[in-house]
């Protein structure tokens, strides 16, 4: 239990309102964007996210660029899975939601902490999201779909590339927001 306190003291309350906000992002634009890519990944026969999966895990990097606190993409996917499963929002698969969300942002966590980046560089962030978005394909599948390996290679190679676009528009935004933030502290 103090560990996982001491784990959460390291995050400030501006840091919690963040992962709030990446993880109501990330949940909200859902209803919005898996209908359409039905339509693009039914004639692939691919789960759609491995398409669409970049738009959502793209919130994941943003919020580890903001805080700049490791463990940050772990807790987004974590407050991610505890909407899906208490509001019944689509995308919930019940209690594995606590798997299928908070894996992606753990995998990602790990990565870069070995590597020694905090979303800091264009690859670093197209990483985390290749590997965000890797990682809940794989975890879909093992949930739901149980693919042969050929159409399995195929369902992970388009979500690598899609979840390293979101990531590097989740860093073009962070950018945005450190020049944002650096100009305001210029100024107080």
């Amino acid at each position: 239990m103090t560990v996982w306190r001491e784990f959460l003291n390291r995050f400030t309350p501006y840091d919690f309102i963040i992962i709030a906000l990446m993880s109501a992002m990330g949940i909200a634009i859902k209803p919005v964007i898996v209908p359409l890519s039905h339509i693009l990944t039914g004639p692939l026969l691919i789960p759609s996210g491995a398409l669409t999966g970049g738009c959502f895990m793209l919130w994941l990097v943003l919020g580890f660029g903001i805080t700049g606190k490791r463990g940050t993409m772990s807790l987004i996917g974590f407050v991610q899975a505890i909407l899906v499963m208490a509001t019944g929002l689509p995308g919930s698969q019940g209690v594995m939601s606590l798997l299928s969300y908070t894996m992606p942002g753990i995998v990602a966590d790990i990565v870069l902490f070995l590597i020694g980046h905090r979303v800091c560089c264009l690859p670093c962030a197209f990483l985390a999201g290749m590997l965000s978005n890797i990682t809940g394909t794989m975890m879909v599948n093992f949930v739901y779909y149980r693919f042969p390996l050929i159409p399995l290679i195929f369902s992970l190679s388009v979500a690598a590339l899609s979840g390293g676009l979101g990531g590097l528009v989740a860093f073009k935004i962070a950018q945005k927001i450190w020049k944002f933030q650096k100009r305001e502290d210029e100024h107080c």
